[in-house]
């Protein structure tokens, strides 16, 4: 991992190891720790020994691994290793068939493996790509551009609309100047900056309002600032070391295959060495003996598996595509299936990332918008019109609003109330204005009288401000006595439900006054009314919110935004129950260990003004708890946390390169609620994965058992090498990789999320495997001793036939879990019955077809012992079914399943 080099933030130029934050000093002793002037910047010489020294202003990136590497590395999973043993088995005993498909299985998953690891050394190379190319700077006192990698600590930083910040700043001017700094604190809103020295130094990086920091973008205003941190050291570059030192733990699926691989290959090898050594023992053959127990080794390893695995997850990925969910890596589909926690950034995944009015007080009523002809009569004529025309925002032709999210939500409610400010302007242009200034906290626009008698003055900014300006209050009846305390403490809970207030007033003039000050117009004014605005939630939430509790899965909010704001829009989301919810701040967060975290991380689901690193403490409290966490968001502060989380979920419209890079999802329409549904299909997919772990080791323990009872009870060896590999093309490869296919089952996003550490063979699984597989070995070994009893010369052909079809009918009776085939319908998993049909239709081809007679050892069978054939193994459909049903009843007598106490 790059190690942040010692220049900037950390050890400055003029050498202060325990110096205080930058934010905490004023300007001047920031110029002089810098040894920078605040107004003439460095001169070149000195800028260009700092880039010597410092090195260039760029995100280093740690030395991945090359292609053929990782390739390789694809090769070193125990399943893979497993795969590759039977191919070199087949291709001793010469079945080429068999060589190929394993190896086109394995190369196939190293692909894969191969395009997931890849695709992880390029998240920082798309953070790279963040930073702006060129900076305009002062140099011996002249304006340069200069390339933003070329910038050093100390170096005087011109900043405009428009501008991406090339470094970490300290801002030493800021006029009307804001800064969108969402992607990298998730600050729904521009923050409007300042010079002055900060009191805290403990504070968040969105409340560092004397800060710039790289990546961010200038919206309004300009400024200038000196830069204090470049390359890594940057709060940019440390969510880079953050990426390169986060590492992506194996999916549920990956974790539960590679333990199943282990202990599947112990039991065949065991398996095999008794089949060879009973057989030795009785006299046979020895080199049919080790054909015999090599192709149940081939057998046995179920080589489908991982085919079955990277089928049914890329038909996951392509129906979750449809449904506007990209899968970065198929692995994640299934994983979704196990998450138990949904942390989710707010600004543009639960939220529209738009301001809204959503709140009007006005003449001492509260209303959630303005009422019918409200432009008509005051006080409402005055509020409007002072939110058209005390406004910057601008209408394009088409009708879109631009400018500040503020000012364009104050532009569309008026117009929303029928108030459309060009007409308004025409009759009522600006004829002066006094700009929003920090200090003042309000705005001042001055306009001739529609009516031409006179000039009107609206002023909105913040409560406290404008109301301790104003002598009166703006009713129907006209102006009246003014109750500041009344009014302070309607703005206050409109802040309290997560609204930024605004308060607006009005003063008349005969004429634009001749000094045009702020102590001379913005005094003696009306007070008007009151608007709070919100960036409102996706009105899709709330629904996917409440399925996700159905379903058993916990939703937590992570965000930088306000937590008063958090706190209005999780209760409006069902995300807190009630206004008793705990909200944590990172202030909080940051005074507790890894233990109380975790512990206060099982009770907390709303954490606000945290950053980056803190979200990854998060992830990894709820992970020491044994959740299994999907953290979703669009920032460049979401990504680390993004690549650390169980499954990381990006936003597809708004979200950063980065994060898109470093997650395993990526939601096409930025919606919360499309990760319900890929839960949902993770959750079908599994529960296809486990159908497909019980039929075929069913079926494999059902042949072993054959080939290990038969010397036990005297009878000649029931099969050769060519009808077990048979077998197991028939049964294991097309219906196994149809089961894929099967549709979801009932309620099945009303039970709780697997346990992360459950085994492949709970809830039931092994017993099946062992009851069904043992049935199976023994309809087999009686249809042996009832064909030789009889006196049939074909009683081998008698075995290996009712071996396939009662693995036919096994596969038709698990696919609808517990429910019956009869209830699913036979046509509802069309691929599977196709298979079933296509496997018995092969399997009479090798009976009655002469030429494959002599290469399958086989002989026409009788009508009598056909029908014996392919109906004694139904027994198998009707105990399964029987079994089900009795799965059914228990259910039904039982309470349903709660989900787990979050």
């Amino acid at each position: 991992m790059p190690q942040p080099r010692a220049s900037s933030a950390s050890r400055p130029p003029t050498d202060a190891a325990a110096a205080p934050p930058w934010h905490l000093l004023e300007a001047e002793a920031v110029a002089a720790r810098l040894a920078s002037s605040a107004t003439a910047g460095l001169t070149r010489e000195e800028a260009a020994r700092r880039l010597a020294v410092h090195g260039r202003n760029e995100l280093e990136a740690r030395k991945g691994r090359g292609p053929l590497a990782i390739f390789l590395r694809q090769f070193a999973d125990f399943m893979i290793l497993l795969l590759v043993a039977a191919a070199g088995i087949s291709a001793l005993i010469g079945e080429i068939e068999d060589l190929v498909a394993i190896l086109a299985i394995v190369v196939l998953n190293a692909a894969v493996g191969f395009v997931q690891e890849y695709r992880a050394e390029r998240a920082l190379q798309a953070l790279k790509e963040l930073a702006a190319p060129r900076a305009r700077v002062l140099r011996d006192g002249q304006a340069a551009s200069v390339p933003a990698a070329e910038l050093v600590p100390g170096d005087l930083v011109l900043l405009e609309a428009g501008a991406v910040v090339p470094a970490d700043l300290r801002l030493v001017e800021a006029v009307q100047l804001r800064v969108e700094e969402a992607a990298l604190t998730g600050e729904s809103q521009p923050v409007e900056k300042r010079t002055a020295p900060l009191a805290e130094a403990d504070l968040p990086l969105g409340d560092r309002v004397n800060m710039a920091y790289s990546g961010t973008v200038v919206t309004y205003g300009r400024g200038k600032g000196l830069v204090v941190a470049t390359g890594m050291a940057t709060e940019l570059g440390r969510i880079a070391s953050l990426l390169s030192a986060t590492e992506e733990g194996r999916t549920p699926l990956q974790q539960r295959l590679a333990a199943f691989g282990r202990q599947l290959s112990l039991l065949a090898i065991a398996a095999c060495v008794a089949v060879f050594l009973l057989g030795v023992l009785r006299g046979e053959p020895l080199a049919l003996m080790f054909l015999t127990a090599v192709s149940l080794a081939v057998a046995a390893v179920p080589e489908a598996l991982p085919a079955v695995v990277t089928i049914g997850l890329a038909i996951g990925a392509q129906r979750m595509v449809r449904r506007n969910a990209l899968i970065r890596r198929l692995p994640a589909v299934e994983t979704l299936g196990s998450v138990t926690v949904i942390c989710s950034d707010k600004t543009g995944t639960l939220t529209q990332n738009r301001m809204v009015a959503e709140a009007f007080a006005v003449d001492g009523e509260r209303r959630a918008a303005a009422p019918e002809r409200a432009a008509e009569a005051e006080p409402w004529r005055s509020f409007l019109w002072a939110l058209a025309l005390n406004n910057d925002a601008a209408a394009g032709r088409d009708g879109t609003v631009t400018g500040d999210p503020t000012e364009v939500a104050l532009y569309l409610a008026a117009r929303e109330a029928g108030v459309e400010r060009p007409a308004l302007e025409a009759r009522a242009p600006r004829l002066a204005e006094l700009p929003f200034d920090s200090e003042r906290k309000c705005m001042t626009t001055l306009h001739r009288a529609p009516d031409g008698g006179g000039v009107i003055a609206f002023t909105k900014g913040a409560p406290e401000r404008v109301i301790a300006l104003c002598t009166a209050r703006l009713t129907a009846a006209g102006p009246a006595p003014i109750e500041p305390s009344a009014l302070l403490a309607e703005a206050e809970r409109m802040a309290a439900e997560g609204l930024r207030v605004l308060a607006v007033a009005r003063r008349d003039w005969p004429a634009v006054p001749e000094r045009l000050a702020p102590e001379t117009v913005e005094r003696d004014l009306v007070f008007v009314g009151l608007v709070g605005l919100m960036d409102p939630p996706r009105p899709e939430v709330p629904q996917a919110v409440a399925e996700c509790r159905t379903a058993g899965i916990t939703p937590v909010m992570i965000t930088g935004d306000h937590p008063l704001t958090a706190r209005a829009i999780a209760l409006r989301l069902g995300i807190l129950e009630g206004p008793e919810g705990r909200v944590l701040t990172g202030r909080d967060l940051a005074r507790l260990g890894p233990e109380e975290l975790a512990a206060e991380a099982a009770r907390v689901r709303v954490y606000a003004r945290v950053d980056p690193e803190q979200k990854i403490r998060i992830v990894e409290a709820l992970q020491s708890r044994g959740e299994f966490v999907a953290m979703t968001g669009d920032g460049v502060n979401d990504a680390p946390a993004i690549k650390r989380a169980d499954i990381g979920v990006a936003m597809g419209r708004i979200g950063t390169d980065v994060t898109r890079e470093a997650s395993d999802m990526v939601l096409l329409d930025d919606n919360f609620a499309t990760i319900v549904a890929a839960v949902r299909e993770g959750r079908r997919i599994f529960d296809n994965i486990r159908k497909f772990i019980k039929f075929v080791l069913s079926g494999n323990l059902g042949e072993i058992l054959v080939l290990l009872a038969a010397p036990l009870f005297g009878l000649p060896l029931p099969l050769l090498p060519i009808h077990i590999l048979w077998v197991n093309l028939v049964t294991d490869g097309l219906p196994g990789l149809a089961l894929s296919a099967e549709p979801e089952e009932k309620g099945i996003m009303e039970r709780p999320p697997r346990p992360p550490g459950e085994s492949v063979f709970a809830r039931g699984v092994g017993l099946h495997i062992v009851w069904v597989g043992t049935l199976i070995g023994a309809l087999s070994i009686g249809a042996q001793a009832f064909a030789m009893a009889s006196g049939s010369p074909r009683w081998q052909t008698v075995v290996f036939c009712t071996l396939t079809f009662a693995q036919l009918y096994h596969v038709m009776a698990i696919r609808a879990g517990d429910a019956s085939l009869f209830q699913a319908g036979l046509g509802s998993n069309r691929p599977l019955l196709g298979a079933v049909l296509l496997g018995a239709a092969l399997q009479l081809a090798v009976i009655y077809v002469p030429f494959l007679n002599e290469v399958m050892r086989t002989e026409p069978l009788g009508a009598g012992e056909l029908a014996f054939c392919v109906l004694a193994p139904g027994v198998v459909f009707a105990a399964v079914e029987v079994e089900k049903w009795l799965r059914r009843r228990g259910a039904r007598g039982a309470p349903g399943p709660a989900a787990p106490a979050r």
